[in-house]
């Protein structure tokens, strides 16, 4: 008989138990990762009574590559650009959500008499919520478009990045065993240095080998290429110290930048489940029934403490950042639970042996709780939402009602905020480009001039000048640079920049001096480099700077071309369909302010499709419901608009309408609207039936706003269009109404 490799049994347990309990728990409504944790506990050591797996050690590699595919995922589906675009509001709410769950972690594991290492993992496994388990929850519940998912995913977009710090603090924890305010400082500084050098580097390189090589690219090669930048960024990381997932999550978000990013992650997903199943099985292969046991009410403790703890810090963060009440009770309900980042954290732990055995077991616990308990906090934060508002005194929300105000009021920028626009974010990331190419030159390249010119003083010199020639088009712009191309100057900051120019000049050459003494003074004695550099600035203002100049121009025009390069790409496949196309948009509410400017207007006055680019599709006014009003139809105070767009147009649009932001709440006995596709079969009724005579509108309360039909696109159809088998139909209408239709 042939001998099959344990692993290959090994595997086949895994998945088929894999696809068995998935199936299970889709039919159930419940989070597929719940099932796998369930899955690997029946195939672990501590569950005898079913099929046990040998190879546990070839099992945990492919686990590790869960881990960082899982991660590269994460990173596809990051955006730097997106993060830049969620608003101080996710930003704040995230920052305090995360501290407030660190230090309850901590507190607990303190009060329970852990050791540190345990009390700061512990911190780390319960500051960040699951991002797999609430899109799945909000799937579910048809909550997709409710305006507290983009609070809430933009928290979740700030957690991913202070995941990855955690992950290099718990990392340095891990080798030093010790941790102090310095250990965390030197952390946030390596982790913020190093990732600005490695996106600045991967998006100006790697769109442009793709390009060379684009004429011989298909999906396999594409995925091939993909999955091996992914490993090499993770020996990388772990090269300098940093740990393989955040390798990972950077090459991640790196591609994810490139025109091919989103065809990058649709290839990869397969890949990223499958990883992922072994990944979470493995996890549940470590669950200790013993410890579970022995350990029921420290189990207990923290779950009520994720749970609590998460709600009130995350409201508690809106609130500060300036949302509304409910919006805000409505983010916490939703965070509050841990997922897939703190099995990351557990194994972290026991891969570096710092934590103790039964720490990993409690995460795995507590994580299936809160999993289990989201979907029904989600559904009760209104109720909770309608007894605070009951019970909450009138000059509470006075005074909460004018903060919210004052907090999402534009003001004029300051002048900080105009230099940091105009030079900051060029001198900085320049400013990092010179420390790099400096260490890089004197720590990798450079000593193998040693080996060719004996005479010590000489190289120092060679060295020396060859990295000045390299930098010398960054230093260009931190010298010289004009502001950055890319901001909008009115007449008025320009008046300003004008007159703080001396100023401006004096410290971007002190700033450019220390730069250049320091990347001398890594290759010759101090005052040596002081008198060269004295040297050089003059020389430098006495040659021409064009050379200089040009050159950076191009390296700088090449980057924002490959940065921008996706939103290029997009703009041109879509050049010659219709500018609002439902299938790309969404459907959101807003509610008219009785002191916005819109009150009074008509729709064609108001410039909402012109300015914005959206369709209001339904206005709500009392009990009367406007389906698609025509452009005389005017806006009134109250009115609920239900608005179809892009994100980025409805957030602009949602500004002016909700000016300031002052509406009646939403109640239970009120209909809700959602933008939703439907399928029409060959039993259907509506088929061969033109859109007046199907009574379709009549059954969902709504419209057909978009047939797709062999490939074209049909916008805003007529109604005498005959709807045929296999139509696709975007429809807006009752919820109810469309979940109940066949």
């Amino acid at each position: 008989m042939t001998h099959l490799p344990n692993l290959i049994r090994d595997l086949a347990f895994i998945l088929i138990t894999g696809a068995f309990v998935s199936i299970i728990f889709k039919k159930l409504k419940q989070p597929v990762v719940l099932g796998y944790l369930i899955a690997g506990f029946f195939l672990g050591p501590n569950f005898p009574f079913f099929f046990n797996i040998k190879e546990t050690s070839s099992i945990s590699v492919f686990a590790e590559l869960g881990v960082i595919f899982l991660l590269f995922g994460l990173g596809l589906e990051f955006s730097f650009k997106k993060l830049s675009r969620i608003g101080k509001s996710s930003g704040i709410a995230a920052l305090f959500e995360t501290f407030i769950m660190f230090s309850i972690g901590y507190g607990i594991g303190y009060l329970f008499n852990w050791k540190t290492t345990d009390c700061l993992y512990l911190g780390g496994m319960i500051a960040i919520s699951s991002t797999t388990i609430i899109v799945k929850a909000f799937e579910d519940l048809n909550l997709k478009g409710r305006d507290f998912v983009h609070l809430v995913f933009g928290i979740l977009i700030v957690e991913d990045l202070i995941a990855i710090l955690f992950l290099v603090v718990l990392t340095s924890i891990g080798v030093t065993n010790t941790f102090s305010v310095q250990i965390l400082l030197v952390s946030i500084f390596k982790l913020v240095f190093f990732i600005t050098i490695w996106f600045l580097v991967g998006i100006y390189l790697i769109p442009l080998i793709l390009k060379k090589i684009s004429s011989h690219l298909n999906d396999e090669s594409i995925i091939i290429i993909s999955i091996g930048l992914c490993l090499l960024m993770v020996v990388i990381a772990t090269q300098l110290g940093f740990s393989a997932p955040l390798g990972a999550f950077v090459m991640g978000s790196i591609l994810s930048e490139t025109k091919d990013g989103k065809k990058i992650e649709h290839l990869f997903t397969p890949i990223q489940k499958l990883f992922s199943v072994v990944f979470f099985v493995s996890v549940g292969m470590m669950i200790n029934t013993s410890s579970i046991v022995t350990r029921y009410s420290e189990i207990l403790i923290i779950a009520i403490a994720v749970i609590l703890g998460k709600i009130i810090s995350v409201t508690i963060g809106s609130l500060l950042a300036g949302q509304k009440i409910q919006k805000s009770i409505s983010a916490g309900f939703s965070l509050a639970q841990i997922g897939e980042f703190s099995f990351i954290v557990a194994t972290l732990g026991m891969t570096m042996k710092v934590t103790s055995n039964f720490l990993y077991p409690i995460a795995v616990i507590v994580s299936a709780i809160t999993t289990f308990t989201t979907p029904y906090l989600i559904k009760s934060s209104h109720l909770f939402y309608q007894k605070i508002d009951l019970k909450l005194p009138q000059h509470y929300k006075n005074r909460l009602e004018k903060y919210h105000h004052s907090m999402m009021a534009k003001s004029e920028k300051g002048t900080l905020s105009l230099l940091w626009n105009a030079y900051g974010v060029r001198i900085i990331l320049n400013i990092t480009l010179v420390i790099a190419i400096t260490l890089f030159f004197k720590q990798s390249l450079l000593p193998n001039l040693l080996k060719i010119i004996p005479d010590n003083r000489l190289f120092q010199l060679l060295s020396a000048t060859i990295t000045l020639l390299c930098t010398a088009p960054f230093l260009w712009a931190i010298f010289l640079g004009n502001p950055t191309n890319s901001i909008k100057l009115k007449v008025s900051n320009l008046v300003k920049l004008k007159n703080l120019l001396l100023g401006i000049t004096i410290f971007r050459i002190f700033l450019g001096i220390i730069l250049i003494i320091f990347l001398i003074s890594q290759f010759t004695e101090i005052y040596k480099a002081l008198s060269i550099t004295l040297s050089l600035v003059i020389l430098g203002i006495i040659l021409n700077r064009n050379i200089f100049e040009t050159f950076y121009l191009k390296i700088e025009n090449r980057f924002m071309s490959n940065l921008n390069e996706q939103e290029k790409e997009m703009l041109e496949s879509n050049k010659y369909i219709p500018k609002l196309a439902p299938w790309d948009a969404i459907l959101v509410e807003a509610i008219v302010s009785p002191t916005s400017r819109l009150c009074g207007k008509s729709l064609q006055d108001s410039m909402l499709r012109k300015n914005f680019n959206v369709t209001v599709a339904l206005i709500e006014r009392g009990t009367k419901h406007i389906m698609a009003p025509n452009k005389n139809e005017l806006i009134m105070s109250y009115d609920r608009l239900h608005l179809i767009g892009t994100e980025i147009e409805l957030t602009a649009a949602k500004e002016l309408i909700e000016e300031p932001n002052i509406g009646k709440e939403i109640n239970d006995n009120e209909i809700f609207y959602k933008l939703e596709s439907l399928i029409l079969s060959e039993k259907s009724i509506f088929v061969n039936k033109s859109i007046k005579d199907c009574g379709l509108r009549e059954k969902i309360n709504g419209l057909i706003i978009g047939i797709e039909r062999e490939g074209t696109r049909i916008l805003n159809p007529d109604s005498t269009i005959v709807l045929k088998e296999d139509d696709l139909l975007w429809v807006v209408g009752d919820i109810r109404k469309i979940d109940k239709l066949e």
